[in-house]
């Protein structure tokens, strides 16, 4: 049975850790992505909002352009893109299209639509797109997600999205570990 998934790309298909280079080498800094315990960047570098945007807006479509992928990632979504609808769902704004898809195509990754809404309020794209799960790496979104979509959630781990999770949101620590788990809910 074909299905619709829901997939959040910066940290979930691309590499987690992706930012810190950029960061240290900006703001002169020794960081590890594990210092990285609040998605709020701002709570770990010591610089202002505006001096932080301003370089982020700067350096955003060049970031995302050299973005590794998440190990596995592509494995993975090869085999789901053949029997399933892939909806890749993102905070980016809608002006990083073509480089998103550009970088789609250079890593040889399938999708069937890629949604760029700008925030981070993903519900309304979920339910506009009718996706059945949801894959992400932000705490709070997977929250949201699994609170007003009630789909299950797969929350791939990292140093900033701790806390409790609902049954139906399932932490994973691998591409692999989410393949499994996503199998098994297909074939119920």
């Amino acid at each position: 049975m074909k299905r619709k998934f829901g997939i959040d790309i910066d940290g979930t298909v691309t590499c987690p850790a992706t930012i810190v280079p950029y960061l240290n080498e900006a703001f002169h800094l020794n960081l590890t992505f594990d210092d990285f315990k609040e998605y709020d960047w701002l709570q770990v570098i010591d610089v202002s909002e505006n001096e932080f945007n301003d370089w982020y807006l700067r350096n955003e479509a060049n970031i995302y352009m050299e973005s590794p992928l998440a190990s596995g990632a592509k494995e993975v979504l090869l085999e789901w893109g053949r029997d399933h609808d892939l909806v890749f769902i993102s905070a980016r704004g809608e002006e990083l299209l073509q480089i998103t898809k550009d970088w789609f195509i250079r890593h040889g990754l399938p999708y069937h639509h890629i949604e760029l809404i700008g925030t981070h309020q993903k519900v309304e794209a979920a339910k506009k797109y009718a996706v059945e799960i949801f894959l992400e790496d932000k705490y709070d979104n997977a929250i949201d997600i699994y609170n007003h979509c009630h789909i299950p959630v797969i929350l791939f781990n990292t140093p900033y999205n701790q806390g409790p999770l609902p049954n139906k949101i399932k932490r994973v620590f691998s591409w692999k570990e989410a393949k499994i788990w996503v199998d098994k809910w297909i074939s119920h």
